[in-house]
Formats: C-alpha cells, structure tokens, sequence
C-alpha cells in the first residue's frame, strides 16, 4: 500500500534543493517499505486487485515514468553548466504515459509541456526508437534535435504524429479540434488521410490553461459541434495539478466546469495511480474513438520541483506545503504497487531507477557534444521555405480544361471570354477556378456559404461545389483558423475567410503561434498550408467605422514566415491567389490574401462610366511571379522619373487619379508603383524603381507609426537611394470613425497632391 513520505523533512535534508529532495524521498521510500509481498504476476495478470492494468503494462508504464523524471533531474544539474536550456519538466504529471499507451501512434497529438511520460510510452509504438537520446538532443538545442533542429525544446516526433508546441498555453486547442473535424471530414470529399480513419487526436493542457479564453473558445466549438451530431473525435486531456505557475486552481473548480458540460462528455482518471486510472483513461479513450465525440478526460496529477528550475517554490510555499505535495509523488505510488504485487523487489526498482539515470545524464553528454545552430541561414531553413521554379509551375499547371467547362457551362462562358470586369467577381472566378484544380481546396468562414459572403464574392461556390467544401462557421475566428490547421494538418489546402480585418486581431496568435510557426518548430517536417482571405482596409464612405475599415497591417507584417499580397484590381486578385495557392500546395506557406473592400465593386478609375478599372479575367496557365509588383506610367523607358509613387490596394487608384494632377501642375512624368505583395517586400524591386527617381512618395493607407511605408523607405535608404526628396502619406494613429470623419484620417488624393508640391520646393 502507499506510505507517504514523513513531514517534515528529516534533518539531513536541509539545504538540498526540492529536485534534490524528490530524488533522495523515492529512494528511501523504495528502501524503507516494509509492505506485504505478493507473489510475482504472470505478465497478462492484472498488476493489483480487479485493475484494468496488467502486469506487462504496468512494468513498461513504469520505466517510461523513470525516463520522464530521470530527464527532469539531469536537467535541473546540468542547466547550470549550461549544457541544458530548458527546465520545465514533468515531474507529477508521469501518469500520462497511460494515454500514450491506450492510444496509438497515429493519432495525432498536441500536447503540454509536462508531456515526458507521454512521449516516452509513445516511443515503444515504434521499435528502435530512443525518447532518452531523443529528448536529450532536444534539452541540449542540438542541432541533430528530430524534433526541432535545435530551436526549441518541443515534444514533437514527426514518426510518432506527435506535432511540435512550444509554451503552450492552450493556443493548440483550436486546431486540434480542427484535425479531429478533418479527419472525419476527410472520407465525406473523398481526400485520403494521412492517418487512418478512425484516429482520434489528443490534445493535453493544464487546468490553469483551462480558463483561458482560447481553450474555452475550442470547447465550445467542440460542443457546437457536437449538438449537430457532426463528429469530432478529439480527447482534450485536462492535467489538473492544481495550480498554474503559483495561481492555485480552486479545489474541485475543473470538475465543476467541465463535469455537467453538455456535449463535451466527461471522464476522471486518476494520474497518480497506473493500477486505478489506467482503467478510467480506458473508458475515456474507447469512448472518444467509438463515439467520435469530443471527450474530456479530467487527469489528477500533481506538480513537484516547481513550474521551472528558475521558481524556488520554497520562497512563496510552506515547507509544510511542500513536503505535502512531494509525498503524492506519482512515482511513489507506482514503486509501492511494484513491491505491493511482487512484480518488482527493492533491489530490481533501485537499480532500474540508477541504470535510468546513467541513460539520462550519458545521453545528455553525448548531446552536448553534437553541432548546435550556429548561423542565422540554419536558424531561418525551415521558417519560410520557397522553390521558385516549382511555386511557378504549380501556379500555372493547367491540366483541368474538361473539368473547368463543366462547372462554367462551355466555351462561350468561360471566365476569360467575358467583358473586363470588377474585383469581387474576378475574385470569384478565381476561387471557382481553384476549386477545380484543387479538389482537396475547402472554403468556410461567417455567412461564405448559401450567402457568398457580406460582398458576394463567393456567390455560387455554395450551390457548384457544394456543403462538404463550402460551409459556414460559427462566429468564431479562433475556431476558423484553428480549423483551417487542422485541414492543413491532413493533407487538406484550406481557404478560411476573415471577414473583416479588425476581426483578425481576435485570432492572431492563430496564425502567429501557431499557424506561421509550426514549419519552424519542426524544422520542416510539419506543415499546415493555408490561404486566408481578409475583406480589408477602409474608404467605404464612412459606413461601419473602424471594425469594418481598419488599415492596421502591422500585425501581419510582424508574423515571421507569413506571406501578405494585395491586389487592387481583378487581374493581379486572380494571378496572385494562384500563386499563393501553390505556394501553399508546394512549399507549406501560410498566406494572407487582403481584398480591398473599397475596390471590390470599383468599375471606374478618373471618371464615371470610363470602367477603366475593370479587367480581364487572366486564363488560369496564367500567374503572378512571388514578389513582383506593377509599374504605371514607364512603358517606354525612363520616363517617369520625376516622380516615384510607391503604393498598394486602394492607393493604387487614388496614386493614379492624383497624378494626373501632378503632371498637370508640375510637368513631371510620374510613375506608380503597386507593391503588391507586402510581405515580404521585394527591397530589390523597390529600389530598382528609386534608383532613377528624383523624387520619391508613398502613399501608405496605414497608420503613421505602424504601415508599409516604413519598410520602403528603409529599402530606399539602404539601397543607397535616400538622398532623393521623399514624403510620406499615411493614415493617423487612430482608430477610424463613422461617417465623413473617417476620411480625416486616411489618405486623400488631395493629401498625395499636396505631398507632391512639397517635393517641388
């Protein structure tokens, strides 16, 4: 039976660190039990009593637990000499291993950092397999680290479908159930999975996690779900140790919220005890998988050796307190079930527990020894991968005519035989052509459906392609881009809408820590591919204020690895989401299409009825090269020199209108210049278009601390260029209002032409 630890602690302990203490405490617990023995289980026997847990399993849990802590302690020693670089371990949460073992390699999991059991139990799935030497390269930042190259410590396996997370603090619960959905989702568009299609998904976070604004929007996404009797087999493994950092949970508060939550049913198992939980997690696996409903397993555990190696527990908690927590150490438990059943002597426990030690700290000298990152080109390899030559032939691989005429009628109505016409409806014709070439393409988001969106740009996908690859979501954009992950996580070329762009800033951690990252932190060999079409920007008479006219595209542009275009006319919308899509399909980009909504209906550009700005539909062999933007105004070599505009999106038209003015005030031959990709920006484009400018404006419908125009004007200065006159013209730092007020804080063609009599002075 279990003897818990004396308290307080004996004499001889005092000034020992609590890893120390955990050490010293299961030594002599294993040395001094004094229990009745039973004799020694057949390896198929229950390990204790009635316990769905046999003896074979218990033993192979057993070691897996040793590796978890084993890996903490030689952490905690050797951060010190700085040959280990992280200290958030395990210790407590080793009952774990029991979902790793009831679940399979192949269900594909996202879990919390005390996840070293887990990750050693789940390595047996596959022989010849080491979570020791594994996780040591790892702990070292090694650059031989499988998981992540050495760029953090992750528990990831790309053989294991365990996908890398870093401090999560339940960002990963959205697109893990997003994978679940997909993997159902899946057989209904006939896409074949990269998983078998019962697989369930794993998902395990912290009970402080719990409340947060992120996991509760994944459970009721999970629940919303449910309530359509739509499946979503994913496991949300709630680990309660009953505090986060020093924030304690309230006693009984994770039952309380989750226990009576309608269709999020509701399992407990015991984490401190293989012999009890393993037969609790049992029923919420089986229940997860036959039932395909989301589950929450509620996993006791506890939290020993502090949050980190850096919190020194012992200066905010009793002794007392402490000493109380070490002794429902799970490892405790587990010795005294081995010795209690006579599956295991002392002197058998002991020396598995030293020989699990050498294993740790000898692979942690090995590791230490191995290459680290040591150039920023290393650094970067995975962030943003991009094969030019194959992004190009993707983009403009036609190999689907028979396909296209079907959906469009015939010859006569295909997209390209029709009159120039406006954005949103070659927008349109873009996503159907998209469609077509890319059955596994899915498109969802608010009102995308029976509607075709607030500005029908995707009328007709609905009623063509039909409810499996165009559907509507809750008003959720966490859960949209959570979603659109877990398409991308099996094989799947989302296309999730945003429907404005203040709606973006909801969810942005979805794409900057997740969705942007995870190529990152698997050094390659994750990846979830995606276009995210924005309605964006302002100039819509004032109507909707900010949340439906708001230029702040900073918050993309800081995203590392993300790609950002827009287009302010039909043709270069077309082109360019080609190009995005295969950049997608071929090298795992994550892309932002932002659509101009001021633009949308535009027809005319100097004057009503001239429909100037109305395009051709492009053929679809057609596509616009990565990075390249658009030159007005110097067809026939050099002219234009007088003055360089430098814009995108709705100041593209406005740049054009106000130079007419400018020639006609000042004589000058004017070019201007659509960026159109805005991240990255194409430096040496820009600064080929300055360097025979004698005078240089842009025209940012950003905000003036926080735009584009800020990475021209560097490209400019750094190209050698910046001693040519220059003016910015920028939106203010505000918010936009209502109504005609909204036009006092972005640009205006006047504002271009008064910037541009500066320059003449």
């Amino acid at each position: 039976m279990f003897v818990p630890i004396p308290n307080p602690i004996p004499a001889r302990m005092k000034g020992l660190n609590r890893a120390e203490i955990c050490d010293i405490n299961f030594q002599e617990f294993v040395k001094g039990w004094s229990g009745a023995t039973r004799q020694r289980p057949v390896p198929d026997a229950a390990i204790v009593g009635d316990s769905a847990l046999d003896a074979h399993g218990f033993r192979e849990l057993f070691e897996s637990q040793l590796i978890s802590r084993h890996l903490d302690l030689m952490a905690r020693v050797l951060r010190v000499q700085n040959k280990v670089f992280y200290t958030i371990g395990s210790s407590g949460h080793e009952g774990n291993a029991m979902i790793a073992r009831l679940t399979r390699h192949t269900d594909p999991a996202f879990l919390h950092y005390r996840s070293g059991g887990f990750m050693a139990e789940r390595f047996r799935k596959i022989p010849g397999m080491d979570p020791i030497m594994d996780s040591a390269l790892s702990f070292a930042a090694s650059a031989e680290d499988p998981a992540s190259g050495g760029r953090h410590k992750v528990w990831g396996s790309k053989p294991l479908w365990v996908l890398p997370q870093t401090s999560t603090i339940a960002s990963h619960l959205p697109k893990a159930l997003g994978t679940a959905i997909a993997i159902e989702h899946a057989r209904r568009i006939g896409h074949m999975l990269p998983v078998p299609d019962d697989s369930l998904v794993v998902c395990s976070f912290g009970d402080a996690s719990s409340n947060h604004a992120t996991a509760q929007t994944a459970f009721n996404a999970a629940a919303w779900t449910a309530y359509q009797k739509l499946p979503a087999p994913v496991l949300y493994m709630c680990e309660d140790n009953g505090i986060g950092i020093s924030v304690k949970t309230p006693e009984g508060w994770v039952a309380r919220n989750f226990r009576d939550r309608a269709d999020l049913d509701y399992f407990y198992a015991d984490g401190l005890d293989l012999a009890v939980g393993y037969g609790q997690a049992q029923a919420a696996v089986e229940h997860c998988r036959r039932t395909r409903r989301p589950t929450f397993l509620h996993l006791r555990t506890t939290r020993i050796m502090g949050h980190a190696g850096t919190d020194f527990e012992i200066e905010w908690r009793s002794i007392e307190e402490l000493c109380a927590v070490e002794a429902s150490d799970p490892l405790l438990r587990s010795a005294g079930i081995a010795l209690e059943s006579g599956l295991m002597s002392k002197d058998e426990i002991l020396d598995l527990y030293e020989a699990t030690r050498k294993r740790c700290f000898d692979a942690a000298v090995d590791a230490d020894k191995r290459p680290r990152i040591t150039t920023l080109e290393e650094v970067m390899r995975p962030l943003a991968p991009y094969t030019p030559d194959k992004v190009r032939a993707e983009a403009e691989r036609f190999d689907y005519a028979d396909a296209r005429l079907k959906v469009f009628g015939d010859e006569t109505k295909l997209p390209e035989k029709q009159p120039a016409k406006h954005l949103a409806i070659q927008i349109n014709q873009a996503l159907h052509d998209l469609f077509i070439k890319y059955p596994e393409t899915m498109l969802f988001g608010e009102d995308v459906a029976q509607k075709g969106g607030v500005y029908t740009v995707t009328k007709g996908l609905y009623r063509t392609f039909g409810p499996r690859r165009v559907f509507n979501t809750l008003l959720d954009e966490t859960v949209i881009l959570g979603l659109a992950q877990g398409y991308a996580n099996m094989g799947m070329l989302p296309l999730p809408e945003i429907q404005y762009l203040a709606y973006f800033h909801n969810a942005c951690d979805q794409i900057r820590g997740e969705a942007a990252s995870l190529q990152f932190f698997s050094n390659g060999q994750y990846r979830n591919p995606m276009v995210m079409r924005i309605a964006s920007l302002g100039y819509q008479r004032g109507f909707g204020g900010h949340f439906h006219n708001d230029n702040s595209i900073t918050a993309l542009r800081d995203i590392p690895g993300l790609v950002v275009g827009c287009p302010s006319r039909g043709d270069d919308a077309a082109t360019m989401l080609r190009t995005m899509t295969a950049m997608a399909k071929i090298d795992g980009r994550v892309c932002a299409f932002l659509e101009p909504i001021a633009l949308y209906m535009t027809k005319d550009l100097y004057e009503a009825g001239d429909g100037l700005w109305q395009t051709e539909y492009p053929a679809p062999q057609y596509a616009m090269p990565f990075g390249e933007g658009r030159v007005y105004g110097a067809a026939d070599g050099g002219e234009g020199d007088d003055l360089v505009i430098f814009t995108f999106g709705n100041g593209v038209p406005m740049s054009l209108r106000a130079a007419r003015a400018i020639e006609a005030r000042h004589g000058w031959k004017i070019r201007v210049v659509d960026l159109r990709w805005l991240l990255p920006l194409n430096e040496t484009f820009i600064r080929e278009q300055a360097s025979t400018a004698k005078r240089i404006l842009i025209v940012d419908e950003g905000r003036r601390s926080a735009g584009v125009g800020e990475g021209v004007i560097t490209a400019v200065v750094e190209g050698g260029y910046g001693a040519r006159p220059f003016r910015r013209v920028v939106g203010a730092d505000t918010f936009t209002p209502l109504a005609g007020a909204a036009f006092l804080v972005i640009p205006s063609e006047a504002d271009i032409v008064a910037a541009a009599d500066s320059l003449a002075v």
